[in-house]
């Protein structure tokens, strides 16, 4: 590794840290723009889980010991125009960045404001992809030009190395996880005739995948698993090695991205993958239109400020320990002592672990929020996104994220319990609080609303591609029975 970081210039990086930032401002405007449109119904004061009243809790619980535990810029507000002006301010300056005005700072204040939501999100902004974002955003502060005006200098080599190095922890972590968690399913090589139908958003590409035979399956889990386990080893290799493992993770996050809908993931998976890449490549790949462009870049070299090389030389040895006592935590248990770092660093959600679906779900239970007036009808709120009619084909809404539709998708693998938020969801609808009805897709109840509320759940699974075509179902579901209790509006509410 140490050999291989030698004979790397700087120079060699100049277009790859260009298409980087750039690309990674496109995904921070996808990201703030997708919660934008649902933070009012989410977090809002009207909305499932209100930022004001959490934060009121974590300072009545905790004093001036919240301010730390809960690093957001809401402690100066968090009424609902301050939420949607953190919003419009993180799309405007990821629209700024990706112009290249300003890259370093405003990539500093992408990172403060999606950190400030994530910190006030609750359930719905602590996805890995969120984690992810925060990570990567946060190591790309420190590669990008700290001019005002558009700069195209040789960017930190440490820096790139820290993106390589997570982009190993991503895609390894993934593959072990699943070795350590104990799942028969992946030991065995079946998860995969599981997944595809009980991932949270399934899309339509992935019900024809599903059709396919057992032993597809088996073998598409042997890849996986060679690809996880393996494939990062090369990240750390000579060039051409490098090369190779980067084209094969890049197809591996697309074929993941065809077959379901994991918001901006695995399109940050494959910018992270960029990084193993150098303008050698870049310019063999590039139309002779784009080799003016290529020269002009180049030639734009300015020097980085030498506060910014202080402080990379401060922060990169800080990551690269940190991050690595987490890594070193997922194979073995650590000492108390060592996991104190952690405790320090575990608020600002940059340093983190990663891997998805350690265990396989095998069934797929759906929740539906049903309403009524007179306690014998019922007529149910229909989501947006997530399997409802059997007969409407499975959705695709990647890169946004209907965050309400994900985590129904986990109430759904629990009890009501342990997701207060939907008792706080059904609440709303009662109140016929109008961002939360927003969340819908359809009102069944537009001029009062409803007296009872109710959630019941059905067991889905795919129809066979014969049946598909016999009936044009894409699903076929039982009913299961009620998942949480009626819910009555107290009297006093129904006269007013």
């Amino acid at each position: 590794m140490l050999s291989s970081f030698h004979r790397e210039s700087a120079d060699q990086f100049i277009l790859i840290r260009w298409i980087f930032i750039r690309l990674l401002a496109v995904i921070y405007g996808i990201a703030f723009l997708s919660f934008w449109m649902q933070v009012d119904g989410l977090i809002g004061s009207q909305g499932i889980m209100p930022a004001e009243q959490f934060l009121s809790l974590v300072q009545e619980q905790l004093g001036w010991d919240g301010y730390v535990k809960v690093p957001t810029v809401f402690w100066l507000a968090a009424d609902d125009w301050m939420l949607r002006f953190v919003c419009l301010a993180g799309v405007a300056s990821a629209v700024l960045v990706t112009i290249g005005i300003c890259q370093g700072p405003l990539l500093l204040l992408l990172w403060g404001l999606y950190l400030s939501l994530g910190s006030v999100g609750d359930v719905f902004l602590s996805f890995q992809w969120d984690l992810l974002l925060l990570e990567a955003g946060f190591l790309a502060v420190w590669f990008a030009p700290w001019s005002v005006r558009p700069a195209h200098g040789p960017p930190s080599l440490s820096i790139l190395w820290l993106l390589r190095w997570l982009l190993f922890r991503l895609i390894l972590m993934s593959g072990i996880v699943k070795l350590t968690s104990g799942d028969p399913s992946w030991r065995d090589l079946t998860a995969l005739t599981y997944h595809y139908e009980t991932q949270p958003l399934p899309s339509w590409t992935a019900w024809y995948v599903h059709q396919m035979p057992e032993w597809f399956h088996s073998i598409s889990a042997l890849i996986m698993f060679g690809i996880e386990l393996l494939v990062p080893l090369t990240i750390f290799m000579p060039r051409r090695i490098r090369i190779i493992g980067c084209l094969i993770l890049i197809l591996f996050q697309t074929g993941i991205l065809i077959t379901g809908s994991y918001t901006f993931f695995n399109w940050l998976a494959i910018l992270l993958c960029i990084t193993l890449l150098d303008d050698k490549v870049i310019k063999k790949c590039s139309p002779v239109r784009l080799m003016a462009f290529i020269s002009a870049v180049k030639h734009r070299i300015p020097d980085s400020p030498s506060v910014l090389k202080k402080a990379i030389v401060v922060i990169t040895p800080c990551i690269l320990l940190i991050s690595s006592i987490q890594f070193i935590g997922i194979l073995t248990p650590l000492p108390e002592v060592v996991r104190e770092p952690l405790r320090w660093v575990g608020p600002f959600r940059t340093i983190n672990t990663y891997g998805l679906f350690a265990i396989m779900t095998t069934v797929r239970p759906e929740i539906f929020i049903e309403g009524s007036q007179d306690g014998d009808s019922w007529h149910e709120y229909t989501f947006k996104w997530k399997p409802g009619d059997i007969e409407d084909r499975p959705s695709y809404p990647a890169p946004h994220q209907p965050r309400l539709d994900w985590q129904m998708w986990f109430a759904a693998l629990g009890t009501y319990q342990n997701n207060p938020w939907l008792l706080n969801c059904m609440v709303r609808l009662m109140e016929g609080s109008a961002p939360v009805i927003a969340l819908f897709r359809t009102n069944p109840f537009p001029d009062t609303p409803p007296r009872y509320i109710r959630t019941v759940v059905y067991d889905y699974t795919f129809t066979t591609y014969k049946t598909g075509q016999e009936t044009d179902a894409w699903w076929k579901r039982e009913y299961m029975g009620l998942y949480t209790p009626v819910l009555k509006r107290p009297e006093s509410e129904i006269h007013d």
